[in-house]
């Protein structure tokens, strides 16, 4: 089955690109919400990596009272006991794909393609990432947590059991609590998944300590030389 593309900004590294970074912006943000990511991580010169920034579609979210914004699926409410938009999980997780897909087809291998978010977008590239069905290089959650946690166990994929997986999340953060972040990183890892866990003291944000944990995660994955254990 044929899914459109999300429209999205792109950007390269230098020329002829070896590696991709799809990265997910966050509830109510767009693809330029992170478009300086790659000077923020200041990689290595010799890495040349075109990053794609999706925007999501727009929806109406129950949380805001039903606003319409870009969101990669709805959110009713911040309570760990909230019903999930699967349906939007499932339709946004398709565009993505499709944008993976295109990438391929571009001359970029799966397995040097890294999916990757902040907050909405990382629980998306969670769920997406460890269902989908050839080895990606690696899987970014920052400030986020595992959606429809307990369907992983059976829909996730097998080639991608020892892709390494990094979450980092805020001490004191409001939104997505470090309670729920911390929680899908026991199951991750009880489920033998390569988890690199940090936290920073900050809220739903980011900074410049986890930017250089990131950077560091990124060259690992992408030139296979980091430990996902490393502390």
């Amino acid at each position: 089955m044929t899914h459109l593309l999300p429209e999205y900004i792109e950007a390269e590294t230098g020329t002829a690109p070896q590696h991709c970074v799809i990265w997910l912006h966050g509830l109510g943000a767009d693809g330029r919400d992170f478009a300086d990511l790659p000077g923020m991580l200041n990689l290595p010169a010799q890495m040349s990596i075109r990053f794609l920034f999706p925007h999501a579609p727009m929806r109406p979210i129950t949380l805001n009272g039903g606003m319409t914004m870009r969101g990669w699926y709805d959110v009713t409410g911040l309570e760990a006991s909230r019903k999930e938009d699967l349906e939007g999980l499932q339709a946004s997780s398709d565009l993505v794909t499709a944008l993976i897909h295109q990438e391929v087809a571009r001359g970029i291998p799966a397995n040097q393609i890294l999916l990757g978010g902040f907050s909405q977008g990382g629980a998306l590239s969670l769920y997406l990432g460890l269902r989908y069905p050839n080895r990606l290089a690696g899987i970014v959650a920052l400030s986020a947590y595992l959606p429809a946690a307990s369907r992983i166990c059976v829909e996730c994929s097998e080639v991608n059991q020892n892709t390494r997986v990094f979450m980092g999340h805020g001490l004191h953060d409001p939104m997505v609590s470090l309670q729920s972040g911390d929680a899908s990183r026991k199951l991750l890892e009880k489920l033998g998944y390569p988890i690199t866990w940090r936290t920073y003291p900050m809220e739903h944000s980011i900074c410049e300590p986890e930017m250089r944990d990131l950077a560091e995660f990124f060259v690992g994955c992408l030139l296979g030389s980091a430990d996902p254990n490393h502390s």
